[in-house]
């Protein structure tokens, strides 16, 4: 099961998504006015519950998809997460102690078939396809061991970043990481059931139909596992936040020359089990 938030004729809900389109439930959960609310009720499984015996009721075209999750509390992303990406940096280093972490911004992201917008102060627009996942349960100190019992969905993120502005500072990137509508989150999210479900899962990127990254999660420097604990160290998580677990190698500022998003590029991300999250390009107007 698949549950997503659109806007339709000027409003907003969510409901479950099929092939042919949208089965609303808002209406059946007034008390819960977005999915946020839903996840920090443990609503999920009531929503599939719902859905039993149900006809769609927004077909494919009339509606428009919105980011899954817009108001959380937090967006927590980890850099530079897969071997071959930390290779890039061509430092000399090996696989760092801790992770690296930054923060973004909700009206950073658009939705799925929307499309990312490059501003007119660069053009150095890049990609970046992740996993996303959606904490369901409020903890602080969690351990790797319990650490999934903590995650309530799972989703997609183009982690767009605008490449000369992440080295304005010595030591800081959240500058390029945070431009409004330079990234996209969705389509939907999946409620997390098992760990098969991101242990050893297979991340590509395909830019205009060519495969620019291709990893797999069991591959990660720093495990899932190890995010949520680390993370849950310094801040308490809660329903409704995001951690966007990294990025495999491949990105367009990597190639030679680099190759930076342009109007009228088609971005997908896809992961087995989750979907695929499609975006055009657009300069901002």
């Amino acid at each position: 099961m698949k549950f997503a938030t659109i806007s339709y004729n000027g409003g907003q809900l969510y409901g479950a998504v099929t092939d042919e389109g949208v089965i609303a439930l808002s209406d059946n959960f007034p008390q819960w006015q977005s999915l946020k609310e839903v996840i920090e009720h443990g609503g999920l499984p009531l929503l599939e519950e719902a859905t039993v015996g149900r006809d769609v009721s927004h077909a494919n075209g009339s509606f428009t998809f919105d980011i899954p999750v817009s108001n959380g509390e937090k967006i927590i992303c980890v850099g530079v997460n897969f071997p071959d990406r930390n290779a890039e940096y061509n430092d000399g280093s090996q696989a760092p102690a801790n992770m690296s972490l930054f923060p973004r911004f909700s009206r950073g992201f658009v939705g799925h078939e929307q499309a990312l917008v490059r501003p007119p102060e660069s053009h150095q627009l890049d990609y970046e396809g992740e996993i996303a996942i959606v904490i369901g349960k409020k903890g602080r100190r969690i351990d790797q061991a319990d650490a999934y019992n903590h995650i309530a969905a799972l989703t997609l993120c183009n982690e767009g970043t605008i490449r000369d502005w992440v080295r304005h500072a010595k030591f800081n990137v959240t500058q390029g990481k945070n431009w409004d509508k330079s990234g996209a989150m969705g389509p939907w999210l999946v409620p997390f059931k098992n760990a098969s479900q991101l242990d050893d899962v297979l991340l590509t990127t395909h830019v205009n139909g060519e495969l620019r990254q291709e990893d797999r999660t069991s591959r990660m420097m720093f495990s899932i596992r190890r995010q949520i604990e680390y993370i849950s160290t310094f801040t308490t998580l809660v329903p409704g936040d995001i951690i966007v677990t990294g990025t495999p190698t491949g990105a367009g500022a990597r190639f030679d020359p680099p190759r930076y998003l342009k109007p009228g590029d088609v971005v997908e991300v896809m992961a087995e089990g989750i979907g695929t999250l499609k975006n055009t390009v657009k300069d901002e107007t």
